[in-house]
């Protein structure tokens, strides 16, 4: 990830382009309503959409979850919620300009029926995050969040399966080390897990929550959409001191040594977690 990675999300341009992209392509969506589908919003009355962003989660969570059921939308990056209240109206839905580590201080203890959290888990302090989900979940209650394969140091067979070619990564880090110089980490410190599954499950425990599924799954697009996501600022690539504009040339020559319908696939490892008890 470039080094603004965490500091880039409340910034305008970054917040339109991953909007541009939730609406064009379907892997937000896609992953949202998995999420949303493992929390078992049936009987649920408030569900917290932690890290929310521009709304994607909440809006499969209100697609499941009753009528008159309440979703808090938190997240911590004004620009993000601006276009989340633009573009997403319904009335169970508040938004909420928090980090994820005070989701206690805007949620009633013992009150939420369930946690969503798609793919920015890894940008909290997860001891934190997981204390205060603790802390609001219902006995009985669901907290369900996902890690990228490559933070997570894990890898679904169908990421390797048939693969003839480089990856879209691989061209971004040979067309940038031939016109840049770029010299890319060790592959030790490349590839080291920053949320293994390992620290997840201590961290639970730690915080009083137990674990009840976790499961490598793959999500299928193609390698425009890849090019699509690595469009957006925050996940431009490679990292080191480059400018946007430089990004975006590797990425585009990178693209051009690839075919757009190729199939691509990433990992994710889903967790669902349950705070002990019984539903009331």
């Amino acid at each position: 990830m470039p080094q603004d990675a965490l500091l880039g999300w409340d910034e305008n341009t970054t917040a339109e382009a991953y909007a541009a992209f939730t609406r064009a392509h379907p892997m937000y969506s896609s992953t949202s309503r998995d999420l949303a589908r493992r929390a078992h919003l049936a009987d649920s009355r408030l569900v917290v959409d932690l890290c929310g962003g521009t709304g994607a989660t909440a809006e499969a969570i209100l697609a499941l979850a009753p009528a008159d059921a309440r979703v808090i939308s938190l997240d911590n990056a004004v620009a993000m919620q601006r276009i989340g209240h633009r573009t997403l109206t319904d009335p169970r839905l508040s938004w909420v300009t928090a980090p994820a580590e005070d989701l206690a201080q805007h949620a009633p203890v013992c009150g939420v029926d369930a946690v969503v959290c798609n793919s920015a888990i890894w940008k909290t302090h997860t001891p934190a995050v997981f204390a205060a989900v603790r802390r609001v979940l219902r006995p009985g209650g669901r907290f369900v969040f996902n890690v990228g394969g490559g933070f997570a140091d894990v890898t679904h067979p169908d990421e390797q399966t048939g693969r003839t070619s480089p990856s879209l990564n691989t061209l971004i880090r040979q067309i940038a080390a031939r016109d840049y110089g770029y010299a890319p980490p060790p592959t030790a410190d490349r590839n080291r897990p920053k949320l293994s599954l390992e620290t997840i499950t201590e961290q639970l425990a730690a915080a009083g929550l137990t674990m009840v599924d976790a499961e490598v799954t793959a999500q299928h697009s193609t390698m425009a959409e890849k090019k699509a996501w690595l469009s957006i600022p925050v996940f431009a690539r490679p990292t080191g001191d480059f400018t946007h504009a430089q990004r975006m040339d590797i990425l585009a020559k990178a693209y051009a040594q690839t075919n757009p319908d190729a199939p691509t696939v990433t990992s994710w490892l889903v967790v669902v977690v349950q705070q002990p008890g019984s539903r009331p």
